[in-house]
């Protein structure tokens, strides 16, 4: 494993391939663990190890094939609910045409990075709080969901601020603080879930016992 570290470090420095050289320091840090402390103590700190591939961020390449499709699903989850609040709106593509002016969800706005940020916490969450794997899996997939609905709900909100106050005012301080606003409603609905899991379980055990 170091060598395999070492290696994969020289060959992304060569090629420039910044992801191949950051995955490396994950397994030359499990090497080091395992020829210093043991394999047991490896099965031990694994999970912490694994976790480290969360810091290294997405190729380019991969990135961009995750975040026009956001793009374009969150552009269609607000184009179908704006009408029922009393905005038409016309969408072509990631562009969402209102009366006052035009919305384009743009790659910042994919929610890409909420994601991800929700992702990795629902992971380290779920790791803290519950001894059962399938519950933690749960609780992974779940902010995938989570992250793409406020996030739409996010473009419904400027959506909302242009047609019924001022469009100036869906720019700039507004448009920053409902990215805040919006991942803290995303944690709230994580922890709601698990609430609703410790909820549902007991009766499910019961159920299976009988």
């Amino acid at each position: 494993m170091i060598l395999l570290g070492l290696m994969m470090l020289v060959l992304g420095d060569l090629g420039a391939e910044l992801f191949i050289s950051r995955t490396s320091l994950p397994i030359l840090i499990a090497g080091l663990v395992t020829l210093l402390l043991g394999w047991n103590f490896l099965r031990a700190v694994l999970f912490p190890l694994a976790f480290l591939i969360l810091m290294i961020p997405i190729p380019a390449i991969v990135f961009n094939q995750i975040t026009f499709p956001l793009q374009l699903l969150a552009s269609k989850i607000a184009s179908s609910i704006l009408p029922a609040l009393g905005v038409p709106v016309l969408r072509e593509g990631n562009i969402i045409g209102l009366p006052l002016m035009q919305l384009e969800v743009a790659e910042a706005c994919s929610g890409i990075r909420s994601l991800m940020s929700l992702t990795t916490l629902a992971i380290i969450y779920g790791y803290l709080t519950e001894s059962n794997v399938w519950i933690r899996v749960l609780l992974a997939v779940a902010s995938l969901p989570i992250a793409v609905a406020t996030n739409s709900l996010r473009i419904v909100g400027t959506g909302l601020l242009v047609q019924y106050w001022d469009p100036d005012k869906a720019e700039g301080f507004f448009h920053a603080f409902s990215g805040w606003l919006i991942f803290v409603m995303s944690l709230i609905m994580l922890f709601l879930f698990h609430y609703l899991i410790r909820l549902l379980r007991p009766v499910e055990q019961v159920g299976a016992g009988t």
